[in-house]
């Protein structure tokens, strides 16, 4: 197949991208600068409109472009870029789909477990309403635009939470801190975080292409949601270090303003059945094991 990719450098773009080649697909890159290789594409969402006779030819695409939520605070300026980098990137892909003769088989596009909002205790499922918050509206007018996709066009909605990686990702900060010792809980420590790890994530996109049944939102997620503090001791006993120097909320408010609420603090709970019932089994279904992947080289 050839898949074509938009926020192709991303830390789950690059991993897609990989997979993909090492499956025998050829992944295809959307760039924001003039195309310098064969398995680019120009474009420039928002101020140009993208040429659909680039895209003929093209079985799937995967719309992750975005600017990180990880870069806090906040600014009232920087969530315009949050809201702006992935709504006009995916009108482009709308329009462009629209004008090709043959568009794609299927759209998989981002969208994240803010979704839900602060979900408590409860294990959230695709039927549940938007939540409330910054990132839940973001998230809802995100997909409402994929949703606009031309007739015949598979879309699937990948909900993506917290994805554990080897680099970067969510764990980017809080890991330099557990190997010195100096880290521990954020907040209250007892809030639901829902993970999934990056070679699931990945693996799990491609799965979704590849099903023809899988059609709407998906949540990507891991079947064991685990606390806060849940994640923290777990790669702190692999690490072999202790995991006692808390932060409380009020500095992490301090420090990243509403981001800290709609990120670190808030309950992400979420239940994969709708991914499980497609037949996809998770590599690393349990914490234990997907942290002893994310530290296996480092």
């Amino acid at each position: 197949m050839k898949v074509l990719i938009s926020g192709a450098s991303g830390l789950i773009g690059s991993a897609l991208s990989a997979h993909l080649k090492s499956l025998g697909h050829t992944p295809l890159h959307l760039v924001r600068r003039a195309a310098s290789a064969a398995h680019e594409i120009e474009w420039q969402p928002g101020v140009s409109e993208l040429n659909p006779a680039n895209l003929e030819g093209i079985d799937a695409i995967v719309n992750l472009a975005g600017a990180t939520t990880g870069r806090m605070p906040w600014t009232k300026k920087y969530k315009r870029e949050l809201i702006d980098s992935r709504i006009e990137s995916t009108k482009t892909l709308v329009a462009a789909m629209s004008a090709m003769k043959q568009p794609p088989k299927v759209f998989i596009s981002g969208s994240a477990s803010g979704f839900y909002g602060d979900t408590g205790s409860k294990n959230a499922v695709e039927t549940d309403p938007k939540g409330t918050g910054f990132l839940s509206d973001l998230a809802a007018a995100w997909e409402q635009q994929a949703l606009k996709a031309p007739k015949g066009v598979r879309v699937v909605l990948v909900r993506t939470t917290m994805v554990l990686s080897r680099k970067l990702g969510a764990l980017g900060r809080l890991l330099p801190l557990l190997r010195l010792g100096v880290g521990g809980k954020l907040g209250p420590g007892n809030q639901w975080w829902a993970w999934i790890s990056l070679e699931d994530e990945v693996r799990a996109i491609m799965h979704l292409i590849e099903t023809e049944s899988a059609i709407g939102p998906y949540n990507l997620t891991a079947p064991a949601p685990a606390t806060c503090n849940q994640v923290v001791q777990e790669l702190a006993r692999q690490l072999k270090r202790p995991a006692i120097i808390p932060v409380p909320s009020f500095a992490l408010r301090l420090a990243f303003g509403e981001a800290a609420d709609e990120l670190l603090i808030c309950n992400q709970k979420m239940n994969p059945q709708r991914l499980l019932d497609t037949g996809f089994k998770f590599s690393h279904p349990d914490l234990k094991s997907a942290c002893s992947w994310v530290l296996q080289k480092n």
